[in-house]
């Protein structure tokens, strides 16, 4: 079978599909895939992991190479990057069997460079292997609403958005193997930051008297509503902006408010006797990271601390 008519074959629902690594995202995920057309094979080193998927319809697989013999789509989730290459290309890996044309998800957060690596070991024997991170975390997965980052080429994208459609509901193509995980570690970039913004306004709360909880409850609200910060990701570049730009006067009032409300979050801290330097940050870089370059109050802020 060359390569062009294995993808074809991987596009329909008549393939079987493969998942490897059945924990607290892995099995949500590979549940929705049970009733798959072409049969689902599910292999994990602990036995209990296995039992209620075999016991559904599932066949079982002990190796991923047992899983490779059977499978034409493989989906894997584990740890990390040593356990991506040992069920990918260890002794007992999904590449001592697979036939041309298989292709391999790797949904686990690895390093971008390990993900170009592995594919180049499985493209020299005809096997595709993506990288298709994964974001909404454990509830995502067990409603089926995760967003999926994949880096791949065109076909083998193709061949993996049907069974992928199963337990995501948000499916890019990033770009080339390697940009999948690329767009995943700029989207964890910002999760984390804001975490830790979260626990540095929770710090200017808590010595305001401010239930905290109760500023969650707001947050989580109006981020629904609004987007939180994903919802000034709209342009195709982060370059400057010129002022006839149509994008220059929406920014610029966003910039404006926001210096507005953090100049006055910092004179609370200030009162309060609380250190918040990423508001510091933020007053100082905002506008330059909007596209539109430091409002008054920034240009006001960095004087008087100069």
């Amino acid at each position: 079978m060359s390569g062009t008519e294995a993808f074809a074959t991987a596009a329909g629902e008549a393939v079987t599909v493969g998942y490897i690594g059945l924990g607290n995202m892995g099995a949500p995920m590979a549940k929705r895939l049970l009733d798959w057309p072409g049969g689902l094979v599910v292999c994990d080193a602990r036995a209990e992991a296995v039992e209620p998927f075999t016991a559904k319809g599932a066949r079982a697989a002990s190796t991923p190479a047992e899983v490779a013999a059977a499978a034409s789509v493989i989906s894997v989730t584990v740890l990390d990057d040593a356990q991506v290459r040992a069920v990918v290309a260890g002794p007992d890996g999904i590449l001592s069997t697979a036939r041309p044309g298989t292709v391999v998800a790797v949904h686990s957060t690895i390093s971008d460079t390990t993900a170009v690596e592995l594919a180049a070991t499985c493209e020299s024997v005809g096997v595709h292997l993506i990288d298709a991170p994964i974001s909404g975390g454990a509830m995502g997965a067990q409603q089926g609403r995760l967003a999926i980052m994949v880096g791949g080429t065109d076909e083998a994208f193709a061949a993996v958005r049907e069974p992928f459609a199963r337990f995501a509901e948000l499916v890019v193509h990033a770009g080339e193997v390697g940009a999948g995980t690329r767009m995943k570690l700029a989207r964890n970039l910002l999760h984390f930051i804001s975490f830790t913004a979260a626990t540095e306004a929770q710090r200017l709360a808590e010595a305001a008297g401010i239930d905290i909880r109760e500023l969650g409850k707001v947050v989580r609200h109006t981020d629904a509503i609004t987007g939180g910060a994903g919802a000034i990701m709209l342009r195709e570049t982060t370059a400057q902006l010129a002022e006839t730009d149509p994008w220059f006067p929406i920014l610029s009032h966003a910039r404006n408010l926001g210096e507005k409300d953090l100049s006055l979050a910092l004179g609370l801290g200030d009162r309060l006797d609380v250190d918040l330097p990423l508001a510091v940050r933020a007053l100082a870089g905002l506008g330059a990271g909007l596209g539109v370059g430091p409002g008054d109050i920034s240009t006001a802020f960095q004087k008087e601390h100069a």
